[in-house]
């Protein structure tokens, strides 16, 4: 039974499944600390720019790099689940899974360079 079970880990769907997962509760946890610093907006110029300074710390950047990437698998994980739903394709797809994995890598590296250029 276990050998079955590490197999269906190991598949391209399990995996689009757990990064779609994963990627979910991470911008769910994201969440409470975006609105707190579009609260500090509201609060006083001087704390948004105190907050702003502390973001600019190379962890922070590589926290916003990591963000769009997880935003843009879990969008076209969803858009891929989607078509699976609706449309007259039939089976696990693999090659939506390969391409969305690798079009979320496109934009978050493209994010990436802009950021760092």
């Amino acid at each position: 039974m276990k050998k079955n079970g590490l197999r269906a880990r190991s598949h391209a769907s399990w995996l689009a499944f757990f990064l779609h997962r994963v990627s979910g509760v991470l911008l769910t946890i994201f969440l409470p600390f975006h609105f707190w610093t579009l609260g500090l907006a509201l609060e006083s110029e001087a704390a948004l720019d105190t907050a702003l300074k502390w973001y600019e710390h190379p962890l922070f950047k590589i926290g916003e790099w990591l963000l769009v990437f997880l935003l843009a698998a879990h969008a076209l994980g969803g858009l891929r689940l989607l078509l699976l739903e609706f449309s007259p394709w039939r089976g696990l797809r693999p090659d939506m899974i390969s391409a969305g994995v690798a079009s979320a890598a496109a934009v978050s590296i493209v994010f990436l360079i802009a950021a760092l250029g």
